[in-house]
């Protein structure tokens, strides 16, 4: 007795398997969509609650010490409009983007080094702990001596607050890659190279990553530190000369701005990082 193959039987079952699979993204597409607005939903109503209470609490305090987000988003329509702030600004953001972009590059290739040769990691590992054991602010006034009070000492006094972030976390993001992995690569004879783009920097990226949002945070600190200490310019002497003369609600609007900057940056390396290593989305919720 023969049995006869069904030329169509493949094609039928290859046809469920397309369908199921189209349905399964389209499912999982539409609970994407879902949690995304769902999040949207909850922090406008978390942002409304907290300007309202803000509001409230503003209106029963002296206005010389505190103020309500009314008066400050008044404040930041003159001074928007104006340019002022602007002006302030502009100076300081220059020296966030050379700091940071110095800070990820060495940081990044410091904690690469030091993970990947021990004598290295012996060698120097025990300065970086010292360094960055001591508060970076007592070592502001040494670098203004040192650097003058233009935007070279900026840009250092913003790099030594961004830079340990990058070198701890990618250090300890390639200390953490699994050793089983690595001997996978080595088993299927991969060059040191292909070992490195292929397994180690892929699994050291989250790591990497969470170094450049504690950067951005510290460089923020460190920009706002530089401008107090070096000269009569930048964001940080906004908010200081704003203070002391009592225009507290224009020297919220910088302080808000930078809020608002360090919430911007974070959600753009947030998305750099779903772009090159979409693997770590998995249980995001934003």
């Amino acid at each position: 007795m023969t049995v006869e193959a069904n030329p169509h039987g493949g094609a039928a079952i290859a046809d469920e398997a397309d369908a199921e699979r189209a349905h399964a993204q389209k499912v999982a597409s539409d609970r994407r969509r879902r949690q995304f607005a769902l999040n949207i939903a909850i922090r406008v109503v978390s942002v409304t609650l907290v300007l309202a209470l803000w509001e409230a609490v503003g209106n029963r305090i002296d206005p010389v010490l505190f103020t309500k987000p009314s008066l400050v988003a008044l404040a930041a329509i003159d001074m928007v409009g104006g340019g002022e702030l602007w002006a302030y600004l502009a100076p300081s953001l220059v020296v966030l983007g050379i700091g940071l972009s110095l800070a990820a590059v060495i940081g990044i290739a410091t904690g690469l080094l030091l993970a990947r040769f021990w004598i290295a990691d012996v060698a120097l590992g025990v300065y970086i702990t010292f360094l960055y054991s001591i508060p970076s602010v007592a070592l502001v006034p040494l670098i203004v001596m040192w650097a003058g009070y233009e935007i070279t000492a900026k840009v250092v006094i913003l790099f030594l607050f961004a830079f340990f972030p990058m070198a701890i976390n990618t250090y300890q993001g390639v200390k953490n890659v699994d050793a089983k992995l690595i001997e996978v690569g080595r088993a299927f004879r991969c060059s040191e190279w292909q070992l490195w783009t292929n397994i180690v920097l892929p699994g050291a990226l989250p790591f990497i990553v969470t170094g450049l949002r504690l950067a951005v945070g510290r460089g923020l600190i460190g920009m706002v530190l530089a401008d107090l200490y070096t000269a009569i310019s930048g964001v940080g002497y906004l908010i200081v000369r704003t203070a002391s003369t009592f225009q507290v609600d224009r020297m919220f609007v910088p302080i808000v701005t930078l809020g608002l900057l360090g919430v911007t940056l974070t959600a753009l390396l947030r998305f750099m990082e779903l772009r090159v290593a979409p693997w770590t989305a998995a249980g995001a919720q934003d």
